[in-house]
């Protein structure tokens, strides 16, 4: 225990508590720039996403206006492939089924 120092710590001194507050006020106005930057980035990313995907939809917004959802289904009107003969209900095709026979 004779070897152990038993002088207490120093409180630090004006110049090196300055220092302190120098150093902690440049670093939060870097944190502050660069999240500013990064959050511009981002907005501008998002901006020309949605641009983007503005730019290649307005063939289909342009369809969806000259005809709108929810239209007729025109007797013998080929949808997938599939002649549509009968009545359209909310999307589902009612048929008659005719025997072979005509009956």
């Amino acid at each position: 225990m004779e070897n152990l120092p038993h002088n207490l710590p120093q409180s630090p001194s004006l110049l090196s508590k300055l220092a302190a507050l120098v150093v902690t006020l440049v670093l939060l106005g870097l944190a502050l720039v660069f999240s500013v930057v990064v959050l511009t980035v981002v907005l501008a990313a998002g901006a020309i996403a949605l641009g983007y995907f503005w730019w290649r939809t307005r063939e289909l917004r342009k369809q969806l206006r000259d005809n709108p959802p929810g239209g007729t289904v025109i007797e013998g009107e080929v949808i997938q492939s599939e002649i549509i003969r009968g009545e359209v209900i909310e999307g589902e095709v009612n048929r008659k089924n005719v025997a072979e026979d005509g009956k």
